[in-house]
């Protein structure tokens, strides 16, 4: 069993995914177009113009495969009730990222030393994409 997260976009997937790349060092292993399907969409099930966007992509970051799609291309992402949690090696890279995705996004609660974590943030990217960054705390030598 595989439990997988699966992204809407609706209408931003393929920026998000070049976002992610350049950031996340992600890579696209999959991405077809809804004007790909082999059963195209009934009238009306998608707005006009939306024969570009991407009906799925599955995007690798690091270990993980995350599924995303444009959905129903209504430009209202409604990304709630998870967090994407990304472990980073180090400060210095949690710093760089945080700094990234915290761009034209909103922190939910600012990159800090915890009693848990070396460094420790909450924020939500540009895409609405919800995020915690963890750099684990030492282990304690001894």
């Amino acid at each position: 069993m595989k439990v997988q997260p699966y992204l809407f976009f609706e209408g931003r997937c393929e920026e998000a995914a070049d976002f992610y790349r350049e950031v996340l060092g992600a890579e696209i292993q999959f991405m077809m177009r809804y004007k790909d399907n082999p059963e195209p969409a009934k009238p009306g099930m998608l707005p006009a113009g939306s024969e570009d966007r991407i009906m799925h992509m599955n995007l690798r970051i690091g270990d993980t495969q995350i599924m995303a799609s444009d959905g129903m291309c209504n430009g209202r992402p409604e990304m709630s009730g998870f967090r994407l949690s990304l472990e980073l090696p180090n400060t210095v890279e949690a710093e760089r990222v945080y700094a990234a995705l915290g761009e034209g996004g909103q922190v939910r609660m600012p990159l800090a030393k915890t009693f848990f974590a070396d460094a420790f943030a909450m924020l939500d990217d540009r895409y609405g994409t919800p995020w915690m960054l963890i750099v684990p705390a030492a282990a304690p030598q001894g």
